[in-house]
């Protein structure tokens, strides 16, 4: 059994897959796959393991419709047409739990850096402006006390909010689906109407998937409903917010910062104005970059494609159905 990991992942992954008897190659360019190139990697072997911006669209997986899993190397899934390889009856695993920790604390790290201006000041470092005391020049917000309101209030969420009470006595919104009783009891988190978010938070940070309901929600209209003291952090996917429209609220002084570890369109281009504003942080896709962290994925990446090519059903499965399907 032979499985294609479409970028250099953790030796903690790479030795279970060993261990079990599995051959595998890992692709070491510093560069994408071309769709191209994914399929014909893949047809020569029986799993894969996407690390990266690969796109799995029909059209790959009718392609490939032999291989007996996908296994992501996140928890993320919207690069997956997952109704399609359900119908081909192609499990596709991915990375829950393990990242909800490295990511909230990443999402606590730009809250905390945009309140205080922190990327700009360690530029002014850079530039030499360094140089003048002004005791009313440059100055942050604090957040104690302040609401914080969580967009898809799940594991990541949650620990954001944690985080957030413990630390700085907030209180906690939330907008989801459904309730999150969990939290209510041990947070005190009270669910509103999306609205209702957006009117009273101090700090809005997004914890959701991407999905047609999803994309391009935090919009023009949504940043005109925030207060213009609101700060904004986006951790989960970057096509969740309009980035013309988050640039106008901050440019226009709608609301009064934004921290993004996910950026639309993604890489972000070096030349964005959004990096040149003191009052935005951000990073590059950083959320779940800890050595602990991508082990632990690497760990259930492996786990995933070792139970498939030994004819077991996934340990963690994003379409769980797909056995169901198998079975009828």
């Amino acid at each position: 059994m032979k499985v294609f990991i479409t970028n250099i992942i953790p030796e903690a992954g790479l030795k279970l897959l060993r261990d079990a008897g599995i051959e595998f190659e890992e692709w070491k360019e510093r560069r994408n796959l071309t769709p191209k190139e994914l399929i014909e990697k893949s047809k020569k072997n029986d799993a894969i393991i996407i690390a990266g911006y690969s796109v799995i669209d029909a059209h790959f997986l009718h392609e490939c419709k032999h291989l007996k899993v996908i296994s992501l190397h996140s928890v993320g899934f919207d690069r997956v047409d997952i109704a399609e390889a359900t119908k081909l009856k192609i499990p596709v695993g991915n990375t829950p739990g393990v990242v909800s920790a490295a990511t909230a604390d990443t999402a606590f790290l730009l809250m905390l850096a945009v309140s205080r201006k922190a990327f700009y000041q360690y530029r002014r470092i850079m530039n030499g402006e360094w140089n003048f005391f002004e005791p009313t020049a440059g100055l942050g917000v604090e957040p104690y006390g302040k609401t914080l309101g969580i967009y898809g209030l799940g594991n990541i969420g949650f620990e954001m909010a944690k985080r957030c009470v413990g630390a700085y006595n907030m209180k906690v919104l939330y907008h989801n689906r459904n309730h999150n009783e969990y939290a209510e009891r041990e947070l005190k988190a009270e669910m509103v109407s999306f609205d209702e978010l957006l009117k009273t938070s101090d700090i809005i940070s997004v914890h959701t998937v991407l999905t047609d309901e999803t994309k391009g929600k935090f919009d023009k209209s949504a940043f005109s409903l925030m207060k213009p003291s609101a700060i904004f952090i986006n951790t989960a996917r970057g096509a969740i917010h309009n980035e013309e429209d988050l640039t106008e609220a901050l440019q226009k002084g709608t609301i009064w910062g934004a921290g993004l570890d996910v950026t639309n369109p993604e890489p972000m281009a070096p030349d964005n104005v959004l990096l040149t504003m003191p009052n935005v942080a951000v990073l590059p896709h950083i959320g779940t970059a800890t050595i602990e962290t991508r082990d632990a994925m690497a760990t259930l990446a492996a786990q995933n494609v070792i139970a498939a090519l030994n004819g077991h059903p996934i340990p963690y499965p994003v379409n769980p159905e797909v056995y169901d399907t198998v079975n009828s």
